[in-house]
């Protein structure tokens, strides 16, 4: 088949998946399948090597990714139970005062805290954020709003163990440790310095609480956690541990991940810090502390009915990262990557401003930062090789282009406009612009690695 033909075909099963999450409202799994199985079919793979393809595709990215998102998720669940949240919040505002708590609560939740899954992550901080927003003068909500959605969102994608961060490094084969790393040097100056620029535009005053702000009355009752399964009231706990304690396994597993990237990075080899670093083992580890400490200080059936939350959490974002890697096996045996390897040349920096355009522009049409930082890595896992880049470029600018435009189709969007008591006029400034500022400031620091790489 020539090479227009599937350029074409290429851009017919994105325009049909996008259609069809979008107009027809089917499930992502569902639409990213069908568009592997026409893609296949259409580019002359034939009915055997498509289905080979696409179950190979799914079986190599849960061998490379699925235990770590599930040990993640399962230590998220636990810490959840724990508490850890809001007394890790409200231990920050003492530390760091009210002046420059958006920017702690900020880079904590985009570092620290991406083991919880997203939904229960900003239930719970929400309510919080908002709170501490009060007590920070008429633009309190607006700083802490946009604080709580670039972080989150950030997170997902430069952050290990964030599940967008994890399929991003799990579709192109990037090794964790170096996307810890690296994805440290882009997170921590772009969420930093996102809110400071969203804090000049406030203090000019492009906020006015009158019609960005809802009374506190009109808030939605889903903005305050209401417990659920696996959750622990407050009075179930014994004596809640110290929070160095509570967050110490999961600490340790990522400092383990990162000594065994940096010693890949020096070159030294040694067997025991080889396993440890091991991205499995050492998420497994973390697991292991996180259900030792909550055996202790909950007891064992509030460990499990925990446990048992997070495995059902778990779920779809297996099934979804699994699936992304079934476009890119097909797109891979299509010949995609030789194809568009013509046209990018990686003597300059285009080939990773226009990883971020395909990225921002399947996050503008779907409206998930997920799915969209995904499917633009599956299209982009079999171009690596040809571009010359680095991996781990590739997948942070696809990364930072799947942040731009957050909007009205996004359940996060309606999260962080209930929870925050914000008019959809207030969510559209705190969580669309703020969230796409951080989505161009992030190029910033990845060319700058492109420099050094």
């Amino acid at each position: 088949m020539s090479d227009t033909a599937i350029l074409i075909n290429t851009g017919v099963t994105v325009a049909a998946i996008v259609v069809l999450i979008v107009r027809f409202r089917l499930n992502p799994v569902i639409a990213l399948v069908l568009g592997s199985c026409y893609l296949g079919l259409s580019t002359g793979l034939g009915v055997s090597k498509t289905v080979e393809e696409i179950t190979a595709g799914f079986g190599d990215v849960m061998a490379e990714i699925g235990l770590l998102i599930a040990f993640g998720v399962l230590i998220g669940a636990i810490l959840r139970d724990l508490r850890a949240i809001e007394r890790l919040v409200d231990k920050l505002l003492k530390v760091f005062g009210e002046r420059r708590i958006p920017y702690a609560m900020a880079l904590t939740i985009a570092t620290v805290l991406q083991s919880i899954f997203l939904d229960v992550l900003l239930v719970i901080s929400g309510p919080l954020a908002r709170g501490i927003g009060k007590r920070l003068g008429p633009r309190g909500v607006a700083r802490m709003a946009t604080a709580l959605a670039i972080a989150l969102e950030c997170g997902i994608v430069f952050t290990v163990p964030g599940v967008g961060a994890l399929a991003l490094a799990g579709l192109l084969h990037v090794p964790l440790g170096k996307y810890l790393l690296f994805g440290l040097v882009v997170v921590i100056p772009t969420v930093t310095i996102a809110i400071a620029i969203m804090s000049v535009l406030f203090a000019r005053g492009w906020w006015n609480p009158a019609k960005d702000e809802m009374a506190d009355e009109i808030v939605a009752p889903e903005a305050r956690p209401q417990g659920g399964p696996g959750t622990v009231a407050a009075a179930d706990l014994r004596k809640p541990p110290a929070l160095p304690v509570v967050f110490s396994p999961l600490l340790g597993a990522l400092v383990l991940i990162a000594t065994g990237a940096v010693a890949e990075m020096l070159e030294w080899s040694n067997p025991v810090v080889a396993f440890l670093s091991s991205p499995v083992v050492a998420l497994l580890l973390g697991l292991v502390g996180t259900c030792l400490i909550g055996r202790r200080y909950m007891g064992q059936p509030a460990v499990e009915s925990a446990l048992g939350s997070g495995l059902r959490d778990s779920g779809q974002i297996l099934l979804l990262n699994g699936v992304g890697g079934c476009l890119a096996a097909v797109l891979a045996a299509a010949g995609l990557g030789d194809i568009l390897g013509k046209y990018f040349s990686a003597n300059t920096w285009a080939p990773l401003l226009l990883v971020w355009l395909m990225a921002a522009v399947l996050h503008i049409a779907v409206g998930s930062v997920t799915i969209s930082a995904i499917t633009s890595a599956g299209l982009l896992a079999p171009i690596a090789p040809s571009l010359g880049l680095d991996p781990v470029l590739i997948a942070l600018s696809a990364g930072a282009g799947s942040l731009f435009m957050v909007h009205l189709t996004s359940n996060t969007f309606w999260l962080l406009q209930s929870l925050l008591g914000q008019t959809t006029r207030g969510a559209l400034k705190t969580v669309s612009v703020g969230v796409s500022v951080a989505s161009v400031v992030a190029l910033g620091p990845i060319l700058a690695l492109n420099l050094v790489l």
